[in-house]
């Protein structure tokens, strides 16, 4: 499925491109220091998950709105639908534009802000949201990716929080190289991948009075369940998915000694040849013939590919909630 909303996002945020650009040049500041969502559109990510997530399954749609000065507001939001690889006939890209196209016919804000996913115990860093939020931001600058965490949503504490790729994760994206080398040069790190924006829900000052009015008629009793420490089973599942990351990490260390072995394993090889070439050409020339011609050690001697470097900084980015 991430495969799959991954085109999505790339072929959604080409349509809005121009138009969220366009609003960035007009405030000249494309910076985001904010994101200011609108309540409904946090009751429709959650109505989301609830009507067609189950478990670990991952829900995904679009967001709306626009940017004013260095703050990203976003006023709407649709899902993306939910369909097999047998639906050989449904085209997402034409579904995104249609949706765009009947929103701004009824005069609702229409422009590409970004996406929203649900995630699962907080394990949404991974490749296919790394992609996903590049072609976003490549296209549309000020565009952020909403991390809704519905498990500890219903714990009673609703988790919503922006990220955007840090400026560093970008370059190295646009280059798509992801060699050691290249992680090193531009100093990233599992901790300076993602940078998170400050979230301000805009509620209108009708549902404001409801909201306390609903808050005065709570009970006590209610707000303490808060604090309830009967957490056994969330904590058990956040442990063996903690334990499925280090057994990954421990694999990926695997691979990384592997090719150590091979590059010193190689370079007593080289050495090895480097003597027995010299070693002949001593011998040829006491023989009063001409030494061997130079040949270049590096064709002979082919170096082996180091393991790619991102897949161990994303799961070394997980489960850091």
């Amino acid at each position: 499925m991430a495969s799959r909303k991954e085109g999505s996002g790339g072929a959604g945020s080409s349509f809005g491109a121009s138009k969220g650009k366009g609003k960035a040049a007009a405030t000249g500041d494309s910076a985001v220091k904010q994101v200011q969502i609108d309540g409904l559109v946090v009751l429709k990510i959650i109505k989301h998950y609830q009507e067609e997530g189950q478990g670990n399954e991952v829900v995904q749609g679009v967001l709306l709105g626009l940017v004013v000065d260095d703050r990203l507001e976003i006023t709407n939001c649709f899902p993306f639908p939910q369909h097999t690889e047998d639906d050989a006939d449904f085209d997402e890209v034409q579904y995104q534009m249609e949706m765009m196209r009947s929103l701004r016919h009824v005069n609702i804000d229409h422009l590409h802000v970004g996406w929203y996913q649900s995630t699962y115990y907080g394990s949404f860093v991974t490749r296919a949201l790394l992609d996903s939020q590049f072609s976003y931001q490549h296209a549309i600058e000020e565009s952020v990716v909403l991390i809704y965490d519905p498990i500890k949503t219903a714990q009673g504490s609703l988790s919503l929080k922006a990220y955007r790729l840090t400026p560093k994760l970008m370059e190295v994206c646009k280059e798509k190289d992801f060699s050691p080398e290249a992680l090193k040069k531009a100093n990233i790190a599992y901790e300076n991948m993602f940078e998170e924006v400050p979230i301000v829900i805009k509620n209108s000052y009708l549902i404001n009075v409801m909201l306390w009015e609903l808050e005065k008629k709570s009970a006590v009793a209610d707000r303490h369940e808060l604090l309830s420490l009967a957490s056994s089973n969330h904590l058990g599942k956040s442990l063996q998915l903690l334990m499925d990351r280090v057994d990954e990490m421990s694999q990926d260390i695997v691979k990384y000694n592997t090719y150590l072995r091979n590059v010193s394993k190689q370079q007593q090889q080289k050495h090895q040849y480097q003597q027995r070439r010299q070693q002949e050409n001593i011998q040829r020339q006491s023989r009063g013939e001409a030494p061997l011609p130079e040949e270049d050690i590096n064709k002979l001697f082919k170096p082996p590919q180091p393991p790619p470097r991102m897949e161990s900084l994303l799961i070394a980015g997980r489960h850091l909630e």
